[in-house]
């Protein structure tokens, strides 16, 4: 089938390949037209040459954009007009997936403006990062009907292994987020967990060992303390800024379902203090830095 697909960046880029690879026609657009013009030079990736020419090839649009704001803008055009947007030539009977990390509360809300035209909206996160998004194992979470998430999920198996169905509308971004905070909660006791080892003289590469094979054992001592934190490199390929925003979300379902928070508000309160001292573009694992030189 031919796929739309916006949103050529660190996670479009691989996933974009893949649909194209598995035999499916990709036209892809992305605001940085370099990007969908190197892609196009080493996949069979068609360039869209502008927004409403995606939604004119494809009955099904795939959206990778930074956040919800920029997913609508693209699909829906500046204050909702439809012009110069992916919604401008969708036809009624369309699909559109959105697989950024966005606010579950402004997916319902687009999930309204575009049933009104006649088109379908899921919402199908990711989590795995980079590396996963290269291999096509990653972990997808789904959130609409149940018959467009199965219209979706031939689609959706290009991209992951795991595909959830986790309920109404808006539930995948809400699981996403939650993982997310869930994860950076992780990474921060672990990054001071070392730092303390450290300023108590022992190894901090021991101590990730130890707590590998320890009951302390979650996905950022295995997956990024030695390989970027301790490495000194700091590209594990996810921005600080996003992660952040992506626990501003949390929060944002945490309050919206009257659960408190007495963890969560000083852990996402952290990130926001490390996006504004250590810049949104650097890597989520530079957190360490921000606990390292308290």
């Amino acid at each position: 089938m031919t796929i739309g697909f916006v949103g050529i960046g660190a996670m479009g880029t691989p996933m974009a390949a893949n649909l194209a690879r598995a035999g499916h026609r990709v036209v892809a657009y992305d605001l940085a037209a370099e990007r969908t013009r190197a892609l196009a030079q080493s996949t069979p990736v068609e360039v869209a040459a502008d927004l409403p020419a995606v939604g004119r090839a494809a009955a099904i649009v795939i959206t990778m954009l930074p956040d919800g704001a920029a997913v609508r803008r693209a699909l829906c055009g500046d204050a909702d007009s439809f012009r110069g947007c992916v919604g401008e030539t969708l036809a009624a009977g369309s699909l559109v997936i959105d697989m950024s990390s966005s606010s579950p509360i402004g997916t319902r809300e687009l999930g309204a403006v575009l049933a009104a035209r006649g088109v379908a909206f899921i919402d199908a996160p990711v989590s795995g990062g980079v590396r996963r998004a290269r291999d096509g194992s990653l972990a997808i979470m789904a959130g609409g009907a149940a018959a467009d998430v199965e219209r979706a999920r031939p689609v959706l198996a290009c991209l992951g292994r795991q595909i959830f169905h986790a309920g109404p509308l808006g539930a995948g971004h809400a699981a996403k987020a939650l993982n997310n905070y869930v994860s950076a909660a992780g990474l921060v006791a672990a990054c001071e967990a070392v730092v303390a080892a450290q300023r108590f003289g022992l190894d901090p590469g021991a101590v990730v060992d130890i707590l590998n094979a320890s009951t302390g054992m979650n996905n950022s001592t295995q997956n990024k303390l030695k390989q970027f934190v301790l490495s000194g490199s700091f590209d594990a390929g996810f921005a600080l800024g996003l992660m952040a925003k992506d626990l501003r979300t949390a929060l944002e379902v945490a309050r919206a379902t009257h659960t408190p928070t007495p963890l969560a508000a000083p852990v996402i309160e952290l990130w926001n203090r490390a996006e504004r001292e250590l810049g949104g573009g650097a890597d989520h694992t530079a957190v360490f830095r921000l606990i390292d030189r308290e």
